[in-house]
C-alpha cells in the first residue's frame, strides 16, 4: 500500500515527519473555482429576491454614477463656455441630487447584502456541522479538530467578507466598466478607442498575476488550519504538556507553523498587492494618452472642451473599476479558497450509513453474537483476527488482555463507530449493518475510562443521556448511581454550571455522573470502558455499587486492567494480538493456568511468570 495518503482538500500529503500536522508539504493540485461559485450559488436560492432586490439597486446607483460625467460636459460646453449661469445652477443642483440619491441607494443595498451574507453563512455553516456529525470516526481520527475548526470559523468568514463587501462592488465596477464604454463611444468614439488602447495590457496583467494569487491563498487557508490545529491540541491537552515538560516543543511546533502561515500569508498578499501599482501605472498611461490625444482633438475641431473632461471623469469611472476589480481579486480568491475546504468536508462521504433497507431495532434483547469478525484500521495492520463469541441477553462479558490487544475495537465495532471488514456482528439476530444505525446506538450505554462532560449544568449533562427525561427521573437516577448526595452539596445543586469538560468536578465524581447519564438512557446493552481505572480504590467500590444497580438485567460488556472487577462476569474473553486466545469463567481461567492465569498472578502476587 502506498503511504501518500489523500487529504479533504483533494491535495496529496507526503510522507514524513511531522505527525497529525503532515499537512505543512500538501502538494496542490488544480481546483476548478467555476464549481465553488456555482455551489455558492445554489446556496443563495432562498434568498434570491433580495439578491435581485441589490441587483436593481446596484444598477440605479451605476446608472446615476454614469450621468455625472455627461453633466459636467454639459456645465462646461453649455453653460460655462456660454456665460449660461442659469443653466450652470441646474446642473450643480442636479449634480448634488444625484449624489445624495447615489449614497442612499448604495447604503440600502449594503443594508441588504449584508443581511442576505450573514443568512447564507448561517446556512453553510450549519451544513458544514452537520456533516462533520454525520461523518464517521475514522474521518475525526484522521483530521486534527483544529483543522476542522478553522474550516467553521475562518474560512466560513473568508466566503462572508467576499459576499457581503465584494458582490455589490464587483458587480457595480463591472457595470461601471460596461457603461463608461457605452457612453465614452457614443460621445466620441475616437476618444474611446484612445482611452480603451490599454485594455488589453490591463487584461493580460490581471491574468497573469492572478494565475499566482490562488494557489497561494489556498496555501494560506491550509496553513492557517494548520497552526488552529496546533493551538487546540496544545490547549486541550495542556496538562499533559506541563506533566510531561514540553512547553518548549509546543511553542517550537508552533513557531514552526506560525513562520509557515506567515510566509504563505505575506507571498499572497504581496501578489494580490502587485495589483495596485500596476493598474495605477496603466491608468495613468491611459490619462497621458488621453491628454495628448485629446488636446490634438480640440485643436482640429473633432472634439469639445466639456467632452475632453468628461472623458477624463469617464476613464477615471472605467480605470476606477478595474483597479477596484484587480483589488478585490485578493479578497476573491480567499473566499474561493475557503469554500473549497468547506465543500471539500462536505462532499466526504459517511463510512458508515444506513443500508436503503435498513429495518428498525425494538424491543432489544440483548443477544449479541460476533461471528469470524475481521477488521483493520489500516490495511496494512489487521487488528482482529476471526473474532467470535456469544453473549446471551443478561449476561455480563469480560473483555481482558494486553493494551492494544483489541478490546476497544470490538468495542467500536459493536457501536458501529467503524464497520467490520468480513464477518457479521448481530443483535437479536438482525445484522447490525441491516439496522438504523440511531436504533442501534439507542440500545446501547457506554461508561468511558474518561468521561466527557458539557459545559452546562448538571442536570442537562445528566439528561443528555434521555433528552425527554423529567427532571424527577434525572434525580432518580442520580441516586440510583449513588450521585445524588455530592450533586446536592454543589453551590446550585442540580443546576450547578460545570467549567469545560467538568474539570471543577473530581474523576470519580464525573464517572458517578457518566453512570447517572447511563440509567437515565435505559439501554439494553451497556459497555463499561475501563470505568474505575483513574479512580482509588475506595471511589472504585463506591462507582462499583453504582454500576451493579446499571448493569442489572442488561448484556454488559467490561472492559478492565484490573482483573479484580470481573471475577463475576459470566464470561471472560482474553484478547491478544487481535485474536481470543482464552474464554471461560474466572475460576475455570485460573485452572488452565494461560494467559489470564500469569495475567492475574503479575497484578495480585507480583510474580514473574514471563
Amino acid at each position: 500500500m502506498s503511504e501518500r495518503r489523500t487529504s479533504i482538500d483533494g491535495t496529496h500529503a507526503l510522507p514524513g515527519p511531522g505527525g497529525r500536522h503532515g499537512f505543512r508539504q500538501l502538494v496542490q493540485k488544480a481546483e476548478n473555482p467555476g464549481a465553488v461559485i456555482r455551489r455558492l450559488w445554489n446556496y443563495l436560492h432562498g434568498y434570491r429576491s433580495g439578491l435581485y432586490g441589490v441587483v436593481a439597486l446596484v444598477l440605479v446607483t451605476s446608472l446615476l454614477s454614469l450621468v455625472s460625467p455627461y453633466l459636467i460636459r454639459v456645465a462646461i460646453d453649455d453653460a460655462i463656455l456660454p456665460g449660461n449661469l442659469r443653466l450652470l445652477g441646474w446642473v450643480v443642483g442636479l449634480l448634488a441630487l444625484l449624489a445624495i440619491l447615489g449614497a442612499a441607494g448604495r447604503w440600502v443595498q449594503a443594508v441588504l447584502i449584508l443581511r442576505i451574507s450573514e443568512a447564507m453563512l448561517r446556512d453553510l455553516r450549519r451544513d458544514l456541522f452537520t456533516r462533520l456529525q454525520a461523518l464517521s470516526l475514522r474521518f475525526h481520527d484522521r483530521h486534527p479538530h483544529g483543522e476542522l475548526m478553522s474550516r467553521l470559523t475562518n474560512d466560513t468568514d473568508a466566503v462572508n467578507s467576499a459576499l457581503g463587501t465584494t458582490l455589490t462592488q464587483l458587480l457595480s465596477s463591472i457595470l461601471a466598466v460596461i457603461g463608461s464604454v457605452a457612453m465614452m463611444v457614443a460621445m466620441n468614439w475616437r476618444l474611446a478607442v484612445v482611452t480603451l488602447a490599454v485594455l488589453p495590457l490591463t487584461v493580460i496583467a490581471t491574468y497573469l498575476i492572478a494565475r499566482t494569487t490562488r494557489r497561494g491563498f489556498r496555501e494560506r487557508q491550509r496553513d492557517l488550519g494548520v497552526l488552529n490545529g496546533i493551538i487546540e491540541e496544545t490547549v486541550t491537552g495542556q496538562r499533559i504538556v506541563k506533566v510531561c515538560q514540553r512547553e518548549g516543543k509546543a511553542i517550537e511546533a508552533f513557531d514552526v507553523a506560525n513562520k509557515n502561515l506567515r510566509a504563505t500569508a505575506t507571498r499572497a498578499n504581496i501578489l494580490v498587492g502587485l495589483m495596485g501599482p500596476v493598474m495605477g501605472l496603466l491608468r495613468n498611461i491611459g490619462f497621458a494618452f488621453l491628454a495628448g490625444a485629446g488636446g490634438w482633438m480640440v485643436v482640429a475641431s473633432w472634439a469639445t472642451i466639456g467632452t475632453v473632461a468628461a472623458f477624463f471623469d469617464y476613464a477615471r469611472s472605467f480605470s476606477r473599476p478595474i483597479h477596484q476589480i484587480a483589488s478585490l481579486y485578493g479578497t476573491i480568491q480567499s473566499a474561493i479558497a475557503g469554500a473549497e475546504r468547506v465543500f471539500a468536508v462536505m462532499d466526504e462521504v459517511p463510512e458508515v450509513m444506513d443500508s436503503p433497507h435498513a429495518v428498525p431495532l425494538d424491543n432489544v434483547q440483548g443477544h449479541v453474537v460476533f461471528d469470524d469478525v475481521n477488521f483493520s484500521y489500516d490495511e496494512c495492520v489487521p487488528v482482529l483476527n476471526g473474532v467470535s463469541f456469544e453473549a446471551k441477553p443478561g449476561a455480563t462479558i469480560a473483555l481482558v488482555g494486553p493494551t492494544g490487544a483489541g478490546k476497544t475495537t470490538i468495542i467500536n465495532l459493536l457501536t458501529r463507530f467503524y464497520d467490520i471488514e468480513t464477518g457479521c456482528i448481530s443483535i437479536d439476530g438482525h445484522d447490525i449493518r441491516d439496522l438504523k444505525t440511531d436504533d442501534l446506538r439507542r440500545s446501547l450505554g457506554i461508561v468511558l475510562q474518561d468521561t466527557f462532560l458539557f459545559s452546562d449544568s448538571v442536570r442537562e449533562n445528566i439528561r443528555y443521556g434521555r433528552l425527554d427525561a423529567t427532571d424527577e427521573e434525572i434525580e432518580a437516577a442520580a441516586q440510583l448511581a449513588n450521585a445524588d448526595s455530592f450533586i446536592r452539596r454543589l453551590p446550585d445543586g442540580y443546576n450547578t454550571v460545570l467549567s469545560e469538560a467538568g474539570g471543577s468536578l473530581s474523576q470519580g465524581q464525573r464517572q458517578l455522573i457518566a453512570i447517572a447519564r447511563a440509567i437515565l438512557a435505559d439501554p439494553a446493552i451497556l459497555i463499561l470502558d475501563e470505568a474505575t481505572s483513574s479512580v482509588d480504590s475506595r471511589t472504585e467500590a463506591h462507582i462499583q455499587e453504582a454500576m451493579l444497580h446499571l448493569m442489572e438485567g442488561r448484556t454488559t460488556f467490561v472492559i478492565a486492567h484490573r482483573l479484580s472487577t470481573v471475577r463475576n462476569c459470566d464470561q471472560i474473553l482474553v484478547i491478544d494480538g487481535g485474536e481470543i486466545v482464552e474464554r471461560g469463567t474466572h475460576d475455570e481461567l485460573l485452572a488452565a493456568g494461560g494467559t489470564y492465569h500469569d495475567l492475574y498472578a503479575q497484578q495480585f502476587y507480583g510474580a514473574d511468570v514471563a
